[in-house]
């Protein structure tokens, strides 16, 4: 099995998180679902005239609109308040946070717009990417002693379904944004699960072995660069790429890399296929990879850095170490 990896913390809620951990737990209390759209969908939502002032939960939780105090129940505004999460704006107040539903289970992540440098981006990658992990876990179920790693983990989406999937498993989750990991670790309260969390960029920290990696890197070209929504170079393939490969290099004997993200496909082309497979025949590893969709964000075909692109696909890798 793998070493013991360093450097992860418990980190207990303090007053603030336990606040919106309260609050997850008071709209799964009222039934609260939400189902998160793309950001392009969100937008054309929106703009619909009848939408500028929230009418419900959904409307102040899901679709980020601004609502007047007599709407939300003084018991959920305190928890927003004790969470320092709602602004207020010509008399009109706002939760800076949404809340999603994902397998029974309620997330918190940024509000929309996601425009700040350090938000918490969650969305339909989000689900799947969930989908994917449950897929593979049910297929080849991990050790129970298993080490396991959600790699830029973002709200926690990955390590938490594997939490609930493998609980007697050490399951760590990483991110270069302490506010990523601080909505983790409510998430994962909520969940009923324990994940460990560290603060770091890629893999550095994590330890030599991983049973399981999982990765959801993002895969847009983003003019602002901003960590959570730009992947790099090769059309935004760049980042996947890299963190691939190290994830592969970091896997112990019979571990496994489940890695979801999009590729840029250029004249019939996926550079980032060849790249992975390229890099896994190298060690003597095996690499299935799939398109999970062929064609996802056209909006950003538009766009200079994608001048070439055919189109951008949702992928899904398993890479496996013998």
């Amino acid at each position: 099995m793998a070493a013991p990896l360093p450097a992860a913390t418990e980190q207990p809620l303090d007053e603030a998180d336990q606040a919106l951990l309260d609050l997850l737990r008071k709209l799964m209390g009222a039934g609260y679902h939400f189902v998160t759209p793309t950001p392009a969908t969100h937008a054309r939502v929106l703009a619909r005239p009848e939408r500028t002032l929230a009418r419900d939960l959904r409307d102040i939780f899901g679709w980020s609109l601004p609502f007047t105090a007599d709407l939300l129940a003084a018991e959920l505004r305190d928890c927003l308040n004790r969470g320092g999460m709602i602004e207020e704006r010509d008399r009109l107040l706002r939760s800076t946070l949404r809340v999603s539903a994902l397998r029974g289970d309620l997330y918190l992540h940024s509000a929309y717009p996601t425009e700040a440098e350090d938000s918490v981006f969650f969305g339909p990658d989000s689900y799947r990417f969930a989908d994917l992990i449950a897929a593979e876990f049910a297929a080849h179920a991990p050790d129970p002693r298993s080490r396991i790693a959600d790699i830029g983990g973002g709200a926690g989406v990955g390590a938490i379904i594997a939490a609930k999937l493998c609980p007697s498993a050490r399951v760590l989750a990483t991110d270069v944004n302490p506010n990523a990991l601080r909505l983790a670790r409510i998430n994962a309260a909520a969940a009923g699960v324990q994940i460990e969390t560290i603060q770091t960029s890629g893999l550095d920290g994590v330890g030599a072995r991983l049973d399981v990696a999982m990765l959801n890197p993002p895969y847009i070209v983003d003019d602002r660069g901003r960590d959570y929504r730009d992947g790099g170079g090769m059309h935004g393939g760049q980042v996947s790429r890299d963190l691939t490969v190290e994830a592969m290099d970091q896997l112990a004997p019979g571990g496994r890399v489940i890695l979801y993200t999009g590729s840029a496909i250029v004249e019939g082309r996926d550079k980032l296929a060849d790249a992975l497979e390229a890099e896994a025949a190298r060690r003597g590893f095996r690499c299935d990879y799939r398109e999970i969709d062929p064609d996802v964000f056209g909006e950003e075909l538009v766009k200079p850095p994608y001048r070439d692109v055919e189109r951008i696909a949702v992928i899904g890798a398993i890479i496996r170490r013998s």
